[in-house]
């Protein structure tokens, strides 16, 4: 039973090593990119591109570690409940397999709630993008209306001009 646990161990380790190793790439590739991005573009230009991408690097960082490492977390528990029902000698180590759930546990959480909020100070910002675009668009028509109602009125004037002319 032991020899099963450290086996367990090396695995969630291994997986562990190659999840901040993606970590570490991606986000080294959000740096590049952020670099030329402020090398090249001025800051509304930039803007108007970040609320034009499809997906973002928080998109991608949530399917990519997030959500798997969620996986594994409740997978493992999951599999600790079911193996606990089925086979007594699971429940004489409870402790083991409580701490490793603690153990993937507590990084899962900081990693999940600082993404959300990432992700969620990034729909902010796209919401905020969409709601000055649609201000313009109505200050836009709204000038556009009064150009109409400028050029007919002045129209009208002088059309009474001219017929007061004659």
């Amino acid at each position: 039973m032991i020899e099963w646990i450290h086996l367990l161990l090396e695995v969630i380790a291994i997986a562990c090593v190659f999840l901040g190793m993606t970590i570490v790439l991606m986000m080294m590739y959000v740096v590049v990119k952020r670099i030329r991005v402020l090398t090249k573009r001025r800051e509304d230009i930039k803007m108007s591109k970040e609320a034009r991408e499809g997906v973002t690097f928080n998109d991608v960082f949530m399917f990519m570690i997030a959500v798997p490492l969620v996986l594994l977390w409740v997978g493992f528990a999951g599999f600790v409940i079911h193996s606990g029902l089925g086979k007594p000698e699971v429940l004489d180590n409870i402790e083991a397999y409580t701490t490793l759930i603690a153990i993937l546990g507590g990084p899962a959480l900081l990693i999940i709630k600082d993404a959300l909020d990432v992700w969620k100070q990034e729909q902010a910002e796209k919401t905020a993008f969409y709601k000055i675009k649609a201000q313009a668009v109505i200050d836009y028509n709204d000038a556009v209306l009064k150009q109409a109602q400028d050029v007919e009125s002045k129209a009208q004037d002088q059309e009474h001009k001219m017929e007061s002319k004659k």
